[in-house]
């Protein structure tokens, strides 16, 4: 065997992925395992989506290498989107770069601006995506605080004495995951001064701004924004479609090009028939949002039963797909969570995966009906009795 690179021993297996697998093995071995722990969305995408997928499928060309810049049909749906969702106008020639999901687009940033030995500072808790993808760029990981005692906000003052002559980039993400906090104007306003005085472009991850949030809120609409920052978005968590890979990043002309040079080396574009499929889903109006958010108001009132049942009700005022709660004092909370899994069948995540400042947490994901969380309630009040 050739020696794998050395830049992969920075990393292990994504939890999720050695994860699943074990649960996986849980099944055939014949326990029902419910997946509380996965954020893939359960309900079906909008049926424009799907209508509009099988017509264009069987247009001409369709099946042909497509522009590295995506349709310029879905690049304008993308703009008109985000002005009446967000109030910011974008230029749908040179501000918008379509993407096979945001994910994709974390990666391509990291690429696009971090140099080795760069320094990238990443929230604790986060997504591990932001740490992973600047690892591969061959850059530092300058993690910052997020804790519950400051509503899971940075400490912009504490952050700034982490500031290197080397930091490049800044990684947020509001509505945040894991935690379920929500980020004020006042608060954007001050992180686009802070960026503009320390020189560090911030990237706002933000799929969950629709999900169970009364007040969505775009980076981009803060004025001079566009000078320091850039924004990733998706249909997955919005409109259900997480398997269909469409993302988005919008920003100023220069980050979109310099995001552009790395995707265009990557990959060939984004199948025409998915693209002109998001381009139909992102006019429909806010009655979507408003059907989906019925469904997960139902979900998120079991899913806080639940985990008031194992002793960690959630904080109230948590927006986004997933509840987050302090485990009670019960020892090492990967172990914790393995006796409710073989017990129960009752998989949670645990909250260490996202950084240290996760460690005693748990997340639980609101992507299954009304009856199999009331199950999995069922299940864990009788293991507590």
């Amino acid at each position: 065997m050739i020696k794998k690179a050395n830049r992969l021993n920075a990393f292990g297996e994504y939890y999720f992925s050695k994860k699943l697998r074990e649960v996986a093995q849980l099944k055939a071995d014949g326990l029902d395992v419910i997946n509380l722990g996965i954020g893939s969305p359960d309900l079906a995408a909008p049926q424009v989506a799907v209508r509009q997928l099988n017509e264009a499928a069987n247009q001409p060309g369709a099946h042909q290498y497509q522009s590295y810049r995506g349709l310029p049909e879905l690049r304008e749906a993308m703009s008109v989107w985000y002005q009446r969702h967000f109030n910011v106008p974008l230029n749908s020639t040179n501000e918008i770069l379509p993407l096979i999901g945001s994910k994709e687009g974390i990666f391509h940033l990291s690429m696009a601006f971090l140099d080795v030995g760069d320094d990238v500072l990443v929230p604790d808790p986060g997504y591990p995506a932001y740490t992973n993808c600047a690892k591969l760029a061959g850059a530092n990981i300058i993690p910052y605080d997020l804790k519950a005692e400051n509503d899971w906000l940075p400490n912009l003052e504490e952050i700034a004495a982490q500031i290197t002559p080397r930091t490049k980039m800044m990684w947020i993400n509001y509505p945040n995951m894991p935690t379920g906090a929500n980020a004020s104007r006042a608060f954007f306003e001050s992180l686009i001064a802070f960026a503009k005085q320390h020189q560090i472009l911030i990237c706002h991850d933000n799929p969950y701004a629709f999900i169970l949030n009364e007040n969505p809120v775009s980076i981009l609409d803060f004025e001079g924004a566009k000078e320091v920052a850039v924004e990733l978005n998706s249909l997955s968590k919005s409109y259900n479609m997480a398997g269909w890979r469409v993302g988005f990043l919008a920003g100023a002309t220069p980050y979109i090009e310099a995001t552009q040079q790395v995707s265009s080396n990557l990959g060939s574009g984004m199948f025409k028939a998915l693209q002109l499929a998001a381009a139909e889903v992102l006019k429909l109006d806010d009655s979507w949002f408003e059907g989906l958010n019925e469904v997960y108001k139902k979900r998120k009132i079991i899913g806080a039963k639940l985990l008031a049942a194992l002793g960690c009700p959630p904080k109230e005022g948590q927006v986004g797909m997933f509840l987050w709660a302090k485990a009670p004092e019960v020892g090492d909370i990967e172990v914790w969570l393995d006796e409710l899994l073989h017990a129960t069948g009752v998989f949670l995540t645990p909250g260490f995966i996202f950084g240290q400042n996760g460690a005693r947490y748990v997340r639980l994901s609101l992507c299954n009906t009304v009856e199999t969380l009331e199950e999995a309630l069922e299940r864990i009040q009788k293991w507590k009795q």
